[in-house]
């Protein structure tokens, strides 16, 4: 961990020659010669995939699933339970092991922090409840396991759940990254988003003392090269 990172999950492409880590999709192939993380939206469905949940593994609130305000395509999955979350398990699992089939290095978890968008049905320790689980499911696969942002959480999460190294999202424009670091030290991947920092200010960002050993600013479509509005740079 710690070289220069590319983050694919809008598509699959070739990576520029000095990108050394590529995290795409869990349908995607993984990137040849590269490291390769498979991502996995382990907390919420997926847009496209609400069919494959059970009803009762989805979040509601007043008769209603409960959306992802950012996300509205995104459902959040119902942790409350040991009940619910071994269901949830049950699904992840199986991503899981096809991410070892195809040949990834590493995976990494989206949505932990859904409990802070759950209308306080859902508290850290139901979604650490389940962390733990996949990251075990995980490592008995052989893959590294990247907490995703909860940046307040990250003592507790390699603590408890085990988790191996960061991806983070805006830690820099946040000042976030030194809750990362300080707990992951250089196995932290950052993710800054063109429309929101300058080329200039990434520059910044990146000789700031202590950043994260590995850096990338996209696009926050992150479509594919030669897509419309693509971004691309490295420290």
């Amino acid at each position: 961990m710690g070289g220069a990172p590319d983050y694919q999950l809008g598509g699959a492409y070739a990576p520029d020659p000095e990108v050394r880590i590529v995290a795409r999709d869990r349908r995607e192939k993984p990137a040849k010669g590269r490291y390769s993380i498979c991502y996995i939206n382990a907390f919420q469905t997926q847009p496209g995939e609400r069919r494959i949940w059970p009803k009762r593994t989805l979040l509601h609130h007043k008769g209603k699933v409960l959306r992802d305000p950012g996300w509205p395509d995104e459902i959040l999955l119902d942790t409350s339970s040991a009940s619910k979350r071994k269901r949830i398990a049950r699904t992840v699992n199986r991503w899981i092991g096809q991410c070892a089939r195809d040949g990834y290095q590493a995976v990494e978890f989206d949505n932990l922090d859904s409990y802070t968008r759950s209308k306080k049905h859902l508290k850290l320790r139901h979604n650490l409840a389940l962390a733990k689980r996949l990251v075990r499911t995980a490592h008995r696969y052989g893959l590294a396991v990247g907490q995703k942002n909860t940046a307040e959480a990250s003592r507790r999460m390699k603590r408890e759940a085990r988790f191996d190294f960061a991806v983070t999202e805006s830690c820099a424009r946040w000042n976030e990254c030194g809750a990362y670091t300080r707990v992951y030290g250089p196995r932290v991947i950052d993710i800054e988003y063109a429309d929101q920092t300058s080329a200039a200010r990434f520059a910044a960002y990146c000789a700031r003392p202590g950043a994260p050993a590995s850096m990338v600013l996209r696009d926050h479509d992150l479509v594919r090269r030669g897509g419309s509005g693509y971004a691309f740079r490295l420290c």
